[in-house]
């Protein structure tokens, strides 16, 4: 199948073309033509699947072919809602590259900047925005933005949406929008609280499904290290001593943990630059476009920081910390093997993440190899031996091992 059988009109399937696009993914070959006969979607779809296009594509094309409003100011016609800064503006460059050759604008609204420039353009005339809820919604207060006249409306991220506590938002923007509407509902998980949310948003909508949650793993080559918590940095330096791996995504649990690997890696000698929560939003884009330009060579990340960066070609995904939500690992590893290319995703594993690695090989019906082949394997858990411990001053005498008859003399000596 190729864009030309979806019935894409020539402006996009030439800018498809520019862009290396060659034929649609299943998730866009499921999903377009619904939504161009006007039918709301919700559908299930990993990270790498190519689900922006499968939504960004149809808007674009009924926008071009909508009718114009007599207004001077465009105003707002199709909304986007993303989770993450990262997220929204991916899919900004996106609109820029499948609209090249449409006279549609885009503008792109997210927090942690200044809001001037995203005015000035609001005022100019925008047909589309993308946006994550904070600044979209301060906006809205402002009255500098209107979602009254809004005919496309797309949730993307549905689930991080809500595990990222934006459910309250999210109702608030649904209420501000018009009730006839078009609406693409996107999650990469369908638990029930998910389906209860695009119940509230869809009418009559397609289901479509790309790649079941598990299913991304199989495109990978995966890896697992057995090593003490307390050596995973050596071990990671170990690993980036040779020069098998040109770059790599790293995976940690938290920002600090993350500052500390970025830490690690930079006093030896190795590029390396940390993207999450506590970074401006300046800092993050200046770390993903270095490691996208290949001037950094290791780019640590926690999940929510990550979510939506877009790497091709990225050769190694290396979880420092294995995530406790199985889901999460397949997010994580999805973001290399992407298009037919090869990739490799390495995971520690210290005693407390055994449990862990359980349910990830349970989700995906995969055993993951073990490498043994590294010098950290089955060395102890650094701990102080008895002898080692400092001795506390002043530490109190330990209490008698029968309490109720201890209580029983403190009353008495106390009468």
């Amino acid at each position: 199948m190729s864009f030309s059988d979806l019935h894409l009109i020539e402006p996009i399937q030439r800018a498809l073309k520019t862009a290396g696009y060659h034929k649609p993914t299943p998730i866009q070959a499921q999903s377009i033509p619904h939504a161009l006969q006007g039918r709301d979607l919700l559908a299930c779809a990993q990270t790498g699947t190519g689900k922006t296009a499968a939504f960004a594509l149809p808007i674009l094309q009924l926008l071009s072919q909508a009718d114009r409003p007599p207004k001077q100011r465009k105003p707002v016609r199709a909304l986007i809602l993303a989770p993450t800064r990262e997220l929204a503006i991916q899919i900004g460059e996106s609109m820029e590259a499948y609209g090249a050759h449409l006279p549609l604008r885009h503008l792109v609204i997210f927090g942690g900047v200044s809001q001037h420039k995203q005015v000035q353009q609001l005022q100019k005339g925008v047909d589309i925005v993308v946006a994550t809820p904070g600044r979209l919604l301060d906006l809205v207060q402002q009255k500098l933005l209107h979602l009254d006249q809004v005919e496309w409306f797309v949730l993307d991220e549905a689930d991080r949406m809500l595990d990222m506590g934006f459910i309250h938002d999210i109702k608030r923007v649904i209420r501000l929008l018009p009730a006839q509407r078009q609406s693409f509902f996107f999650s990469a998980t369908l638990p029930k609280r998910i389906l209860q949310l695009s119940g509230s948003i869809l009418r009559d909508p397609v289901q479509v499904t790309a790649d079941a949650v598990s299913s991304a793993a199989e495109r990978v080559d995966q890896k697992v290290f057995f090593v003490p918590k307390n050596q995973k940095r050596r071990l990671l330096l170990h690993l980036l001593q040779g020069e098998e791996i040109a770059e790599a995504l790293v995976f940690t649990r938290t920002k600090h943990g993350a500052n500390r690997v970025v830490k690690e890696l930079n006093k030896k000698g190795i590029q390396a630059e940390a993207i999450h929560g506590n970074k401006s939003q300046n800092a993050r884009q200046q770390a993903l476009k270095n490691f996208k330009d290949r001037r950094t060579r290791v780019l640590v990340a926690t999940d929510i920081a990550a979510r939506g960066i877009d790497i091709v070609e990225l050769s190694h995904v290396i979880n420092f910390d294995l995530p406790n939500v199985s889901e999460t690992y397949v997010h994580r590893i999805g973001r290399t093997g992407r298009a037919g290319a090869s990739g490799l995703a390495l995971s520690f594993c210290d005693a407390e993440e055994r449990a862990y690695l359980s349910d990830i090989q349970k989700l995906t019906g995969q055993r993951i190899p073990v490498e043994n082949d590294h010098p950290f394997v089955g060395e102890p858990e650094a701990a102080p031996s008895q002898s080692a411990r400092p001795e506390r001053k002043n530490a109190p005498q330990a209490r008698p091992k029968h309490r109720k008859s201890f209580r029983k003399g403190a009353q008495a000596r106390r009468r």
